[in-house]
């Protein structure tokens, strides 16, 4: 029989204690549902391990083909330069190895279903769905497909759920901020206000959503303003890394490059296009544990 190709997780990274170790936790428990199959995870900055140790584990282990998966909800720089940058050069780091790369998390049906579980958790039992806005906050990337995914996240938790509205705000890097999507949901006549973070774990980014919520509740007194919890762990987030590393597996995957800023010439974003991607530097891969260089050619922006 065939053994099935390894799982290689691919995080974000955060300075956030609690956050890098709800990845790793999250990575066991594949390892747990799976064990059938080597799982490893790595970070492509920040926290440790980097996604070269993880994968280095995975050869020490007698791997020679993987599926990535990043663990990611929408497709931004990491997702479509650092992680195929980053495997591009464990290629050359391990000869022999080969991987697929699936596809980012989001948004998909089952993470949506946690979303509105999320949102019943935060609201008075009492309150009417039709009389709440909802305010879903993404990550915020410098890469406007990436935000525009947030939005059509937003659309689809808004489609066929009663709610008054689902507005979209981002905490870093793109407009509207958290304050400026509480502001447009007030203009709006919104008076039952939900904060949803649109974050897999807890971090740094995800407390100051909340910080910044409490901030502009306290004043405008004349708003009834909750706060709901980051997607978590849950099984719905377990079974859907699953199904996207059986799709790296069997398939011949590929981005939707209709509006990427590396293929098409954008407004404002003209210089990007045809732009090489470099992985990560990670302060904790030195290179030193790989057989063979350390070093990370240019590599062309991988779909």
């Amino acid at each position: 029989m065939t053994t099935p190709p390894a799982l290689l997780i691919a995080g974000h990274g955060t300075r956030d204690d609690a956050g890098a170790e709800a990845f790793r936790a999250f990575v066991r428990e594949l390892g747990r549902r799976r064990p059938d199959l080597p799982v490893a995870g790595g970070f492509i900055e920040l926290s440790p391990p980097p996604l070269g140790e993880a994968v280095a584990e995975l050869v020490e282990r007698g791997v020679r083909r993987f599926a990535a998966v990043p663990l990611m909800l929408v497709s931004a720089g990491h997702a479509k330069g650092d992680i195929p940058a980053a495997l591009a050069r464990e290629k050359e780091r391990h000869p022999g190895v080969s991987y697929t790369y699936g596809r980012p998390l989001g948004p998909h049906p089952a993470l949506l279903r946690v979303l509105e579980r999320r949102l019943a958790e935060a609201v008075d039992p009492s309150w009417d769905p039709a009389g709440v806005t909802v305010l879903l906050v993404g990550r915020g990337s410098t890469d406007p497909d990436a935000n525009a995914e947030v939005f059509k996240a937003a659309r689809l938790l808004w489609e066929g759920r009663g709610y008054a509205g689902v507005e979209t705000a981002f905490v870093s890097l793109a407009k509207p901020d958290v304050p400026g999507g509480l502001d447009r949901c007030a203009r709006l006549g919104a008076r039952r206000i939900v904060v949803l973070p649109y974050f897999l774990f807890t971090g740094i980014l995800p407390d100051r959503v909340r910080t910044q919520t409490e901030e502009w509740a306290a004043a405008h007194p004349d708003a009834e303003v909750r706060s709901a919890d980051v997607i978590g762990p849950e099984p719905e987030l377990l079974d859907l890394v699953l199904e996207r590393y059986e799709e790296a597996v069997k398939g011949d995957l590929r981005m939707n490059c209709d509006s990427c800023v590396y293929r098409v010439a954008l407004p404002g974003f003209e210089d990007k296009v045809g732009l090489p991607q470099q992985p990560h530097f990670h302060p904790d891969d030195d290179g030193h544990h790989h057989h063979g260089h350390g070093h990370a050619h240019s590599h062309s922006h991988a779909h």
